[in-house]
């Protein structure tokens, strides 16, 4: 069926308040989920309902609870997630952290006892198209074996980053540490397909096309030892900085079971001013103007920006087998 971006919106968020979620955070959870369908990230976007409505009604994510915001520091700004779910969280650091940042220079955003990231390029990309620079790292539920081992330890632990651009959509960076999302593995174990070669193992250890063993194996990590070595960095920064779990310690994103994943996220943010006025969006316009220059050459994100553009104009198709779950919430 389809739907445009406002109906979608509307939709989902009604599924929330039904289910008890505060309207603010159903909203707030709705333009996130139907932002990243409309990139074509479908394993972050409407797939992701039936199981954060699933884990709301054990109680593994607390949808009426608001997140605290408090200036630790002149440039530093923590929130408490509460349990709830991480989209309300991250609205508030878009909407504090760009003066943050104007005022001192650069702006550090923690977030703690958090849940789900989502699709963290839309979230620096909110800063970058106010001209800023923006990084964030958000780890999540152990699926990555440190490299050698067969043991799940580390999250998938996306990295993201964005810049702004004169007179072009931003420049936009945004990767799991593994080879794939592990959202692909959710969305093709529900749609009963296989997953291709090279994406995950299974518990022993051995390359495995089922998602079904994958879930219950460990994802390969994207460049091999570097991968791993980076999805450690990310869980100093984002579970060690804000004191939440470390990929190990949470529960999984992908059931009901357990208690909240309590993980944590971390958002740095530049006045690309800073060191003077270089006029840092005019410069990364030269840098733009070479890579796309080249032929076949792309910059990172500008498939994922022309998508949400098709999506605004055009709306966006939920799949039957989706639609209906959904519904039956």
């Amino acid at each position: 069926m389809k739907f445009s971006i406002e109906q979608a919106e509307e939709f989902v968020s009604s599924i929330f308040e039904k289910n008890g979620v505060a309207q603010e955070n159903a909203r707030s959870v709705a333009r996130a989920i139907v932002a990243a369908e409309a990139a074509g990230q479908g394993g972050h976007g409407v797939r992701r309902i039936p199981v954060y409505v699933s884990q709301l009604r054990v109680g593994k994510v607390d949808g009426k609870v608001r997140p605290v915001a408090t200036r630790l520091r002149p440039s530093v700004l923590s929130i408490d997630a509460g349990h709830g779910y991480a989209y309300p969280a991250i609205d508030i650091m878009v909407a504090q952290l760009p003066a943050i940042a104007r005022e001192q220079g650069i702006a550090l955003g923690v977030i703690g006892r958090s849940h789900h990231a989502g699709v963290m390029a839309l979230t620096v990309e909110r800063f970058a198209e106010q001209g800023l620079v923006a990084f964030m790292v958000a780890n999540a539920p152990a699926s990555m074996a440190p490299w050698g081992g067969i043991k799940p330890l580390y999250g998938t632990n996306p990295i993201a980053f964005a810049a702004p651009i004169d007179g072009a959509d931003p420049l936009v960076i945004d990767l799991a540490l593994s080879k794939v999302a592990r959202g692909k593995i959710m969305a093709a174990r529900q749609k009963g397909e296989l997953i291709p070669e090279g994406w995950a193992l299974d518990a022993n250890g051995c390359p495995t096309t089922d998602p079904n063993e994958a879930i219950n194996g460990t994802m390969v990590p994207a460049g091999d030892a570097k991968g791993a070595a980076l999805a450690l960095m990310v869980e100093v920064m984002a579970a060690g900085l804000t004191g939440g779990n470390f990929g190990f310690q949470a529960s999984s994103l992908l059931d009901d079971a357990g208690t909240a994943p309590s993980l944590g996220h971390t958002i740095i943010v530049i006045d690309p001013t800073i060191a003077g006025d270089h006029v840092l969006a005019k410069r990364l316009s030269l840098m733009a103007s070479v890579i796309e220059g080249q032929e076949h050459a792309r910059l990172p994100g500008r498939r994922s920006q022309g998508l949400r553009r098709q999506s605004l104009e055009n709306g966006i198709n939920i799949e039957d087998d989706i639609l209906a779950q959904i519904k039956a919430l």
